[in-house]
């Protein structure tokens, strides 16, 4: 049976926040009682380029550029309760993204009240609200091109009379709901929200009218949002920074302490591997005055969500996430696979994975790859690294004399992808890979075995600073003595 359309009567939404309506805090604002959420602006020249994938491991469904980067990530839990907003300036664009997302969304929403430069080039935003024809060229051939609703976002214009005319105008296409933003376009947050235009707008209009605006002055927890929708006189109110800075505004039985909701926070971000700066940007809005104190200093120099996790005393739900996340990759990628050479063109594949404990702490298989090939004389190892956008897992690629070697699985850190090629290489070729109880092998001396270093070179080697790597988003190759 097909699932109810969604309402926009009588909602408090989670409203288009660029940085911070991605799939975490969507989750979050429900949890905490928002009736729909919004994601942040997505610009339809980079939707459109967008391949649909669905995620087994994250259980998500997402849209990946031809970069690879994942530009919008949803998921079953927020399906009948998140409105798509896109920026455009285009009805057949429009029209293009709405179709690709439409399956995965509960409406699509037009954003036409960002004054922001990212958003009113080309004609985006808030620039539209001077082109009113294409304004209703847009939303036409949304209406009439999806099933699901369509609904816009506007800032109001410099008179009463032009902000009505021009609902009045938007009601006329068939939208399911306007979304009003109470200031002029070039008006900021700290100036005060027009109440009065908003109210004068819902009367004149018998679509749902969503007030907006009111996060500085007049809505500061769940008490404040039944006074803010009855003086606009409107249907929903819609809210941004207030939400930002405590998603728990949304909940009626009162606010909770903002360290508990970003705790929540990032959960939802480890849960969903949210990339870790947009996390660091959402818990640094969160912290707001306290940016400086010592956790929001440990949290702005981190650069992974597991250091993120660390400030927060969260190592054991990163962890176990991670384990029930490589859990999936290992059931999504045959992990009970036998572990016999396979070729793929011109590739040799084996289904294996570094276990980091079947081996010694200060042996590797790189290492013994390396020893190898200077033993018989062959240029050393050379390693091309993938990262993979749908969950950022990685792959590597040993190449040792003119062969090619990989494993099938896909391995959570770019380090363990180049040990299990590594692996791959050495047992395609019968070589040891100093795994425990292997016996010894001459490969690798006593002295590197057990970790030591001798004389003054060894004791710089033990001071010389940890050097941080490439960055994992990028393809990397081996350099001399990458072991």
């Amino acid at each position: 049976m097909a699932a109810p359309r969604l309402s926009f009567s009588n909602v408090t939404a989670l409203a288009p926040m660029v940085r911070v309506g991605t799939l975490p805090m969507r989750l979050l604002a429900l949890d905490y009682g928002a009736d729909v959420v919004y994601c942040e602006e997505l610009i339809d020249l980079k939707m459109v380029q967008c391949q649909r994938v669905v995620n087994d491991v994250l259980q998500t469904v997402d849209f990946v550029a031809p970069d690879d980067r994942v530009m919008f990530r949803t998921c079953e839990r927020e399906k009948d309760r998140v409105v798509f907003q896109m920026g455009t300036a285009d009805p057949d664009r429009a029209l293009a993204v709405a179709r690709l997302v439409e399956k995965d969304v509960a409406a699509v929403d037009v954003n036409m009240g960002c004054p922001k430069e990212y958003s009113t080039k080309g004609g985006m935003g808030a620039a539209l609200l001077s082109d009113p024809e294409k304004i209703e060229a847009i939303l036409k051939k949304l209406v009439t091109g999806v099933s699901i609703p369509v609904t816009c976002k506007i800032r109001i214009l410099p008179s009463l009379q032009e902000t009505v005319s021009l609902v009045q105008r938007i009601e006329k296409t068939g939208v399911a709901a306007v979304a009003v933003h109470g200031r002029f376009k070039e008006e900021r947050p700290r100036h005060p929200v027009h109440c009065d235009y908003i109210q004068a707008v819902a009367r004149a209009v018998s679509i749902p009218v969503i007030a907006n605006g009111g996060s500085l002055d007049l809505v500061k927890t769940n008490a404040d949002v039944a006074e803010f929708r009855a003086a606009c006189g409107a249907s929903s109110v819609m809210l941004a920074r207030a939400a930002m800075w405590n998603a728990s505004v949304f909940s009626s039985r009162g606010p909770l302490p903002v360290e508990t909701v970003m705790e929540d926070y990032l959960r939802y971000a480890i849960r969903y591997d949210n990339n870790a700066f947009n996390t660091k940007y959402c818990l640094c809005q969160m912290l707001r005055d306290k940016v400086e104190s010592v956790l929001g200093k440990q949290v702005q120099a981190s650069q992974t969500n597991a250091e993120i996790s660390e400030a927060y005393g969260l190592q054991a739900f990163y962890q176990q996430t991670q384990d029930e996340l490589q859990a999936r990759r290992d059931a999504s990628q045959g992990g009970g696979q036998p572990e016999r050479p396979v070729m793929d063109g011109d590739v040799t594949t084996m289904a294996v994975r570094f276990e980091r404990r079947e081996y010694p702490p200060q042996i590797t298989p790189k290492m013994f790859l390396l020893e190898w090939s200077r033993k018989e004389k062959l240029e050393q190892p050379q390693y091309d690294t993938v990262q993979r956008s749908q969950d950022r897992s990685f792959q590597s690629t040993v190449t040792v004399a003119g062969r090619k070697y990989r494993s099938s699985l896909w391995e959570k850190s770019k380090k363990f992808a180049e040990q299990a090629s590594a692996i791959v290489c050495l047992r395609t070729l019968g070589v040891p890979e100093g795994r425990i109880g292997e016996g010894e092998s001459g490969l690798v001396c006593k002295r590197k075995r057990e970790g030591r270093a001798d004389g003054p070179a060894g004791a710089d080697r033990r001071k010389r600073p940890h050097v941080a790597s490439v960055p994992e988003e990028t393809q990397s190759n081996g350099g001399p003595g990458a072991v």
